[in-house]
């Protein structure tokens, strides 16, 4: 493999008062333009018949739903994975505290109101930082998708009762 390198020369200026000062940005590819803000805030996410309400404060990175631990929470993995998706896609992991009060629902759509209300909750900190990431990777985006009603003179939604011709 050729090894690309390339040296940046940096100019030296001075002003008025004698400091000098150089005209290029340091500026690296894994960190943003601007540091994100670290700040409390709060929101609700919501999917199927799942509600969740969503307080991050700046911490350690530790998460309490209903009094309990998110592995304890969430046993699978998956459910885990999901929740921290917002973090994750900030690079944010062990920058805020999660408390979270969830009910409603079943267990994955427990963790997608979580995700929501995450996701919501880091747009509140700083908008013109978290939301253009966010919004590219879908976060922001409450899935509409719920139960279908049943329907008069069916057994289900959509089921019928089997046809009989005689």
């Amino acid at each position: 493999m050729s090894e690309n390198t390339t040296e940046v020369e940096e100019t030296f200026e001075t002003d008025a008062d004698g400091v000098a000062y150089t005209s290029e940005s340091a500026a690296s590819a894994d960190t943003p333009a601007r540091p994100a803000t670290i700040a409390p805030a709060g929101a609700t996410g919501r999917r199927k018949e799942a509600v969740a309400r969503v307080r991050i404060v700046p911490g350690t990175g530790s998460w309490t739903i209903n009094g309990r631990t998110l592995d304890s929470y969430f046993p699978n993995k998956l459910h885990q994975q999901i929740a921290n998706e917002p973090f994750a896609e900030l690079q944010l992991e062990g920058r805020f505290d999660v408390i979270a009060r969830i009910h409603g629902g079943g267990i994955a759509g427990q963790a997608g109101a979580l995700r929501l209300g995450v996701a919501r909750a880091l747009n509140a900190v700083d908008v013109e930082a978290n939301r253009p990431a966010l919004k590219k990777a879908g976060l922001l985006t409450r899935d509409a998708r719920v139960v279908e009603r049943k329907k008069a003179g069916l057994k289900k939604a959509r089921k019928a009762s089997q046809f009989s011709k005689r």
